[in-house]
């Protein structure tokens, strides 16, 4: 077997987070009430 790449890993790395993020909600409301708040703290930390 040959070793990973840092490109592979990278990929791995994204892939397993968008995985992890995703089934962190329920439904695609719920992503989209996820994305509203963290914009929302985002704002509010760069006043």
């Amino acid at each position: 077997m040959k070793p990973l790449n840092l490109r592979q890993i990278m990929l791995l790395l994204i892939a397993a987070s968008f995985a992890s993020s995703v089934s962190s909600c329920n439904t695609m409301r719920g992503v989209g009430r996820d994305i509203h708040r963290t914009g929302s703290h985002i704002e509010d930390a760069a006043r």
